[in-house]
């Protein structure tokens, strides 16, 4: 088990101001058997007029907020902690064909809700260079597991992390063909590439525990959000079928790749789980900063004051 505290903190700078804005954020852990949130903490500058957290569509906490009153900045600060727990992949032996056969739509079928994680998405669109980069995994006859975990490898080998390459817009097969990107593109690609064989694929953005280099202090607010890819297994016991791949640190489990990764939110891509978005009424021009700090407590370590 580890018991993390995070701290996300997201301050927009506006010019000129900002008459009215509404804002959407998914900055609140998931809590699971495995996950257990602690506490959390939403605070938001200025103070909003309306406030109220729901759930969404996929089951994801939210929460929505409105500025009515002129405003030239925004702080949207999150502090969480939770307490998480490791546990390794399942053994499954079902074939990727089988589970590919299992969503196709047959008269009298009893609905699986993880069909809709089969189908493209705003950022994982269909098209034939996915399925062709994806092909050496599955072979014919063999198991998902094997086929899920080899083209999770193939792609942190294949591909190069690089902040400079990509932006939040860009498109799943432009990182595809650069081999290139951040954690969000990857997991994009890999989606992309098992629901092309009809496996079911959704996006988890979340955070994961950083370690300082040797002899250097860990920066406060230099951590980042995390983004990888939770496969459905149907063969497995209800409540287990998900099991998450992280293809940018090679790491896979169940509900999560470590006990040092904490969820946020599930869904088709980015577009579902963004950690903040909005609507403006002025503000043509702004500047964002995010700060992440993700630690872990122990007996003998406190966190740091945000």
């Amino acid at each position: 088990m580890m018991q993390l505290h995070i701290s996300h903190e997201t301050r927009y700078a506006y010019l000129p101001a900002v008459e009215t804005a509404q804002h959407l954020a998914y900055l609140q852990p998931q809590s699971t058997p495995y996950q257990q949130v602690q506490s959390h903490l939403l605070s938001v500058y200025p103070v909003p007029t309306h406030i109220n957290q729901t759930l969404d569509v996929f089951g994801n906490p939210r929460s929505f907020f409105s500025l009515q009153t002129p405003h030239t900045s925004l702080s949207v600060l999150a502090i969480s902690q939770v307490l998480t727990q490791a546990r390794a992949l399942p053994p499954s032996a079902c074939t990727w064909e089988q589970v590919a056969q299992g969503f196709v739509y047959r008269a009298g079928n009893v609905f699986d809700a993880a069909t809709e994680f089969v189908f493209p998405s705003p950022h994982v669109p269909q098209h034939p260079d996915f399925a062709a980069y994806a092909a050496p995994s599955f072979a014919p006859g063999r198991a998902l597991q094997a086929a899920v975990l080899d083209l999770m490898q193939r792609i942190h080998s294949d591909f190069v992390y690089d902040s400079d390459s990509s932006h939040i817009n860009t498109p799943a097969q432009d990182s595809l063909a650069q081999r290139r990107g951040v954690c969000q593109d990857f997991a994009h690609v890999m989606l992309a590439g098992l629901r092309a064989f009809g496996v079911a694929a959704r996006y988890v953005s979340g955070y994961v525990l950083t370690v300082a280099a040797k002899g250097q202090v860990k920066l406060l607010g230099g951590d980042a959000s995390h983004a990888w890819v939770s496969v459905y297994f149907p063969d497995l016991p209800p409540g287990q079928r998900w099991c998450d791949f992280d293809p940018t640190n090679n790491r896979a489990g169940w509900h999560a790749p470590g006990a040092d990764y904490v969820s946020l939110a599930t869904g088709r891509d980015f577009s579902d789980v963004s950690p903040l978005r909005g609507v403006i009424h002025g503000g043509a021009s702004h500047t964002l900063t995010v700060h992440v700090t993700v630690q872990e407590i122990t007996q003998n370590n406190a966190p740091a004051a945000p």
